[in-house]
């Protein structure tokens, strides 16, 4: 028994000592990512059950930290450039995901899931509406490790893309809101690229988020189910009420530049929580159908959000 408990032990050990490594600025985002996905393939994830509510919260709250490096007039006008490109790219990706959904002969619910990821928020989004539509285990697992594979390449080759581009700081940012799914890669790209991208990109994704609220009345009535609950992203809250702080109350702004570190290196954590439950197990449950569909709608939103950012 001696034997068999002393290797999880280590394995245990080991897990955090890199987890707390990912919290000194040695570890970038992609990095952390890269480094979570390795230690699962090489010795596993030893907190695997545990860690999927503590990655959401540790998300919510590096989010809300990074509010304190905000200042009131600049969310606004970010969230203002964002708004119609959001508006316009939410509408024609779920449109597009009906079609190619059709002509794939995927299922309704499964198509949809994918689709509401892509075009809001990846994880959140696909965990607000499956209660909606009722989907089922598999099609919620499926749709968010296609979701989670594909933010885990964006999160590489955005950088690399908008540095070969010449892509100012804003137009990064807001490229990162737009074409990559889920937050905690949209803050870990636009960080690597710069604070400026970060504050945009931080600002017009959550205000994305929001979305979830509209296209959840809009999925009830799509697949004519009245009795599930829609769940709103209070946290979203808690990050403009750390923007109206840090703005209107100057006595808190020698402390902000400590919050928002802190809450940039939590999030490099969580990207490293993120890349650890990124198995080839769960890898290998992707079907070729779905993930064509899902590189379809991702490569649509991804090349005309640029173009149109780039251009307009």
């Amino acid at each position: 028994m001696k034997s068999i408990a002393q290797p999880h032990l280590y394995t245990k050990l080991l897990f955090i000592i890199l987890g707390l490594l990912c919290l000194t600025p040695l570890i970038s985002s992609p990095l952390a990512l890269a480094l979570g996905f390795i230690t699962a393939i090489a010795i596993g994830n030893p907190f695997e059950k545990q860690l999927h509510g503590a990655i959401h919260l540790l998300l919510q709250i590096s989010i809300v930290g990074l509010g304190f490096g905000l200042q009131i007039d600049e969310a606004l006008a970010a969230g203002k450039t964002g708004f119609s490109i959001t508006a316009v790219s939410i509408s024609v990706l779920l449109i597009l995901g009906y079609v190619f959904g059709k002509i794939f002969k995927l299922e309704n619910s499964l198509s949809y899931l994918i689709s509401v990821g892509t075009a809001i928020c990846g994880g959140s989004a696909i965990a607000a509406v499956s209660p909606i539509i009722k989907s089922d285990t598999r099609q919620i697992s499926l749709s968010l490790a296609i979701i989670f594979t594909l933010n885990s390449i964006a999160l590489f080759i955005y950088p690399v893309i908008g540095h070969f581009l010449g892509l100012t700081q804003e137009q990064f940012g807001l490229w990162c809101a737009i074409g990559i799914h889920d937050t905690s890669s949209v803050v870990g790209a636009a960080s690597k690229y710069g604070n400026e991208a970060l504050k945009i990109a931080t600002t017009v994704k959550l205000a994305r988020a929001l979305w979830i609220i509209p296209v959840s009345l809009f999925s009830m009535f799509w697949f004519k189910n009245q009795t599930s609950k829609i769940k709103i992203p209070w946290f979203i809250g808690l990050f403009v009420l750390a923007i109206l702080l840090n703005s209107y109350f100057p006595v808190l702004n020698p402390f902000t530049p400590v919050v928002t570190q802190i809450a940039k290196a939590g999030l490099t954590l969580t990207l490293f929580l993120i890349g650890s439950t990124l198995t080839l197990r769960t890898l290998k449950t992707i079907g070729s159908k779905p993930l064509v569909f899902a590189v379809i709608l991702w490569s649509i939103i991804s090349i005309g959000s640029l173009y149109f950012i780039t251009h307009f």
